[in-house]
């Protein structure tokens, strides 16, 4: 008997390892596959024409050619457009995530007479098309003399991303025991301080979920930029590198410098985010 109970679980231990080998070739599969496009764009950064139409795609560059983020960022004003990008991304993000975080507990932790018709009304605006609205948002902001100018990308960032934004945090509120704003009323702590004291802080990992969300839309937005802005200062990365395409010749590898450019902040603000970010889809998903 004991040596039968041995032989299985030798067998098991084996069965065990076997399993998670695969199951490691699986993911490092998967992690080459993801990490791919960023290689290809890599190499394709580092070349010139000549470079990129007669070497293999996959090929790096005997001499990588550095001088081309040097270029788009000096000779091709990515800076003045990087900044951009950052400080309208950092704005619309907080302002919409301080929106979106009163409207939701307003919405799940307050009893007050249309509520389920406000949540009703955020719902539906997801499902309005982006680009349906381009006409009557143009009309609006030149009524008012928005057009070229920084505002008129600032809200409409807030408005598109507003509802995807509660949406997402509705599912965590409504988890939040209801024990905890009564102990802290019980206490004599006012609405004020209670939400933001007590329920504001436990939200961080949902917040951070909605927050990569804003900032990866905010950042890589291009249609709403390219409508409303003409000054060539205002603009922003993604708009900016059109620069790079001429009529006649087209420098891709400067272009390939400044995509690599761009999606460097949203790969580090996910590498610090992922583990609340995961937290939050997680929580989000469970309403109790």
């Amino acid at each position: 008997m004991p040596s039968l109970s041995i032989r299985s679980a030798t067998g098991r231990a084996r069965q065990w390892s076997i399993t998670t080998v695969a199951l490691y070739a699986v993911l490092i599969v998967i992690a080459l596959v993801q990490l791919f496009p960023l290689y290809w764009l890599l190499t394709f950064s580092l070349k010139n024409n000549q470079q990129i139409f007669s070497s293999h795609p996959l090929s790096f560059p005997f001499q990588p050619r550095w001088e081309n983020y040097e270029k788009v960022w000096n000779v091709g004003n990515i800076g003045t457009y990087f900044l951009n990008s950052v400080w309208i991304t950092v704005v619309a993000t907080v302002v919409t995530l301080l929106i979106a975080s009163f409207a939701t507990y307003a919405i799940t932790r307050m009893n007050w007479k249309g509520s389920k018709l406000v949540l009703g009304v955020i719902m539906v605006a997801m499902m309005i098309p982006v680009h349906s609205t381009l006409i009557p948002l143009y009309s609006m902001f030149n009524a008012v003399n928005l057009i070229d100018n920084p505002f008129s990308i600032l809200l409409s960032y807030i408005a598109f991303n507003l509802p995807i934004t509660v949406l997402i945090m509705l599912g965590f509120y409504y988890t939040i025991p209801r024990e905890i704003e009564e102990a802290a009323i019980m206490d004599g702590s006012s609405v004020n301080r209670l939400v933001l004291t007590i329920i504001f802080p436990m939200t961080g990992s949902v917040v951070a979920t909605t927050g990569i969300v804003n900032m990866i839309y905010n950042w890589n937005e291009f249609i709403f930029v390219n409508t409303f802005i003409s000054s060539n200062e205002l603009k922003t990365l993604t708009v900016g590198v059109q620069n790079f395409i001429g009529q006649y010749t087209t420098d891709w590898g400067a272009i390939g410098a400044t995509l690599m450019i761009s999606i460097l902040p949203i790969l580090l603000a996910f590498l610090f985010l992922s583990d609340q970010i995961v937290e939050g889809l997680a929580a989000g998903s469970i309403k109790g």
